[in-house]
């Protein structure tokens, strides 16, 4: 009787096994090794910030679609997409190089504390509850969840201003930060020339006086960049404005044009300081000779 269990239990094990080998065979995915090759010279942060689910995803995606058209890593750069490029055997499109930019100037400062939240330290939490600290329902709320999405450390709060900050030597221009801010705070744009840009630090859209009631430094729509602008860069819409960074010749007009200073410009050479020139002292008033 074990003997007879013993022949039967390995014949069904045989058979099954046969089963399985032509199932595996039947169904069997043949992975194009160029997958491998290009998740190896992708940033392996799985960031997001491509679109996709990872950098494995984003590898068969390249792999699948055979060319770079319309794909592109952000954390990678350039760099990678040389080499993503070489394995595809295709040419690497050139884009320009962008960065993180914080769209608000709610400084502890500018932006003073109306109200104290003591709630869950999220954005995301916060902004569904209430408008924020200075009543601004559009500015930064200073929670860093911006800072927790970063992968690379290339964005963190600043504890005396309690804004946000860029750090452009990590930052990747993944948009991983962008993504978790509930309020679109976050931005990205293109670096500029030599790493020069101008924007306009803020998002509120409420007409002037309640905006610069909530912060000192709120665009109040008012349109004089927009009008002094020679390229046509900036517009004004829902009383905010607005630079296109694609039209934008950074000549820095609008910057002091600004009445609250909401326009920032980074990177720039200080302007140079206008001499005064002393006023002519009248001429001393020559009394006649007294007749002799």
């Amino acid at each position: 009787m074990i003997l007879t269990a013993v022949v039967v239990l390995g014949a069904i094990g045989v058979i099954f096994a046969i089963v399985l080998y032509f199932v595996a065979q039947k169904f069997k995915v043949v992975e194009d090794p160029k997958i491998d090759e290009i998740a190896e010279v992708l940033p392996g942060a799985n960031c997001g910030g491509c679109g996709k689910a990872g950098c494995r995803a984003m590898a068969e995606a390249f792999v699948k679609q055979g060319n770079m058209d319309g794909l592109k890593c952000p954390a990678g750069g350039d760099a990678v997409a040389e080499k993503v490029a070489a394995i595809l055997g295709c040419t690497p499109e050139v884009s320009e190089p962008q960065i993180a930019v914080v769209r608000c100037n709610g400084t502890c400062s500018n932006a003073k504390a109306k109200n104290n939240y003591d709630g869950l330290k999220s954005c995301a939490f916060a902004n569904s509850v209430y408008a924020g600290e200075s009543g601004c329902m559009f500015g930064c709320l200073g929670y860093g969840d911006c800072t927790r999405a970063c992968s690379f450390g290339g964005i963190v709060i600043n504890p005396e201003t309690g804004l946000p900050e860029v750090d452009p030597d990590k930052c990747t221009a993944c948009g991983a930060c962008a993504k978790a801010c509930p309020r679109s705070v976050i931005e990205i744009r293109n670096r500029g020339r030599k790493d020069m840009r101008v924007f306009v630090a803020c998002r509120n859209k409420e007409k002037g006086g309640v905006a610069k009631k909530a912060c000192d430094a709120a665009c109040i729509g008012c349109g004089k960049c927009a009008k002094t602008c020679p390229f046509g860069a900036i517009t004004v819409e829902n009383n905010l404005a607005y630079i296109d960074f694609n039209i934008c010749k950074s000549c820095r007009k609008c910057v002091a044009e600004c009445p609250t200073g909401a326009i920032h410009e980074v990177n720039f050479p200080p302007r140079p300081v206008k001499k005064e020139v002393p006023a002519e002292a009248p001429a001393a008033e020559q009394t006649p000779a007294n007749n002799q």
